[in-house]
Formats: structure tokens, sequence, C-alpha cells
């Protein structure tokens, strides 16, 4: 039998890293390890994830100190933002998109694509920044999507994406921040 442990319990865990990653197999997450070759990923030839990539631990109040009430509700509770709200839809730019709680790098412009749905959407991420595991809230199985540093809620995966890999990551748009590549080289 698997025992179901929740996000917030192994981000707050502390332990060895074999402990996280025996949580994270029990669970379907993918964490990133040390030696893991995805945590120094190179995408559209930007070194964008450090590595290895240190995990992001804060307490709730810290959380909620740090983020507005909107990215508090989608980062750390889950919660989905209304469709069309989000002004990252309207970015036409060149540059990275990265979690709102920790500035990891989760996405490029490149893969950005307009799904008509309302919420920014990529057809994949950086590798090794991202981490999944199965979401039955609407009583049928979805593919969550979290950052992989600290474990914020970044949206889900549907299999309705274009090529290359027919996914699209439907990201909540309080959930990123963007950063122009103008800015990093300028």
């Amino acid at each position: 039998m698997t025992k179901t442990i929740s996000r917030r319990a192994l981000l707050g865990a502390s332990g060895a890293a074999i402990v996280t990653f025996a949580i994270a197999s029990m669970t379907g997450m993918r964490i990133a390890k040390a030696n893991d070759p995805l945590a120094t990923a190179t995408n559209f030839g930007h070194d964008l994830l450090p590595s290895p990539v240190t995990p992001v631990k804060k307490s709730d109040e810290e959380w909620r100190a740090e983020l507005s009430e909107d990215a508090y509700l989608v980062l750390r509770e889950e919660a989905t933002e209304r469709p069309f709200t989000s002004p990252l839809l309207e970015i036409k730019e060149t540059g990275t998109y990265a979690c709102a709680g920790c500035a990891l790098p989760l996405y490029r412009s490149e893969t950005k694509f307009d799904s008509r749905t309302g919420w920014p959407s990529f057809y994949e991420g950086i590798k090794g920044a991202l981490g999944t595991e199965t979401d039955y809230k609407l009583f049928v199985a979805r593919t969550e999507v979290h950052c992989i540093r600290c474990g914020g809620h970044q949206g889900h995966i549907f299999a309705d994406g274009p090529a290359p890999t027919g996914n699209r990551h439907c990201i909540n748009g309080l959930a990123l921040t963007f950063v122009p590549d103008t800015k990093i080289s300028g």
C-alpha cells in the first residue's frame, strides 16, 4: 500500500536526500538531486538552473509575508486564478518565466503558445525545474506541476498541446514572473 504524503510535509521535512527521494518516489514527484544531470540543464543556450537546485523551505507565515494574498493562494494552497486575468498572456518578447515564489527559471518564451484557455501555456518546461504529482481534486486524474525548488503550485499538464511534445502546461500567471532576455544580457 502506498502511503500518501502531502507536499507540505515533504517540503517541511528535515532529513537526508535519500528520505526526500523515497518520499518523492512514493508520491510521484520528481525531485532533482545534486548528482542529477537534469539539475544542471542548459536550455536554448542559457544556463538556467543552479547546480544543484537547493530547496527553499519557509514557514507558512514567511510565505504569507512575501506573497500577495492571491499569489499565496495559488502557490501554497493550489488555487487557480480566473482565466484571462494574467498580464503574462500578452507578453511576446523573448525571456524566461520564473517561479513567483523563489525565482527559479521554469519556462522559456520559445515554448509558450496561445492555448486560448485563458492561462499562460507552454509545451515544455526547463529540464529539471518542475516536479509533478497526480491530482484527483476534480475526481479525474490530472498531472499537477510544481516548482522543484520551493514546491510552489504552478498549474497542470494536459496531453492536448502542440508539437514537439504534445503537452500543454496550463500555468497560473500568478505563479510566474517574467524576466526578458534584454534584462539578463543588458
